[in-house]
């Protein structure tokens, strides 16, 4: 079985099916060629939540976040190496609890940064706060198939 991730072009919005064992031979957009960021998180919002996430055939480490949020910025880096780490293992998605409050409301998260992993459409397990990467990893290792490899 073909498994296939969706990649939404930053440039013209596109919405692009990328087979998971092509992910690491940076694809680009089918409609305007533009390279495709594979191994950045994607940034959602309520409106595209349910595609991006929701429908993912990888586990998805969901950061909710705010820019007025100090420890959120200091997590961002580590989010940010393990969307480059893992990819084709995992998708890693941000979404600011300020311009989508929906998502966060729908979770119960009462408090930033939080990281939820989602598998198959629904919370798996929740991080709270700033962790060390290595206890983030250790998280996302119960849900990463072993049968796609880095």
């Amino acid at each position: 079985m073909n498994e296939t991730l969706l990649f939404r072009c930053p440039r013209c919005s596109a919405t692009n099916r990328i087979p998971v064992e092509k992910i690491q031979q940076q694809p680009i957009c089918g409609k305007c060629k533009t390279p495709l960021p594979v191994d950045q998180p994607m940034i959602v919002s309520d409106a595209s939540f349910a595609t991006d996430v929701g429908h993912s055939s990888l586990p998805v480490l969901l950061d909710l976040w705010a820019d007025w949020c100090g420890p959120c910025r200091h997590i961002a880096p580590v989010v940010n190496e393990l969307a480059r780490e893992l990819v084709g293992k995992i998708r890693v998605a941000k979404l600011n609890i300020d311009e989508n409050p929906v998502t966060p409301a729908r979770y119960g998260v009462q408090h930033i940064p939080t990281l939820l992993i989602i598998k198959d459409g629904e919370e798996v397990d929740r991080i709270v706060g700033v962790r060390p990467k290595q206890e983030i990893e250790r998280h996302l290792r119960r849900f990463i198939s072993t049968e796609v490899e880095h």
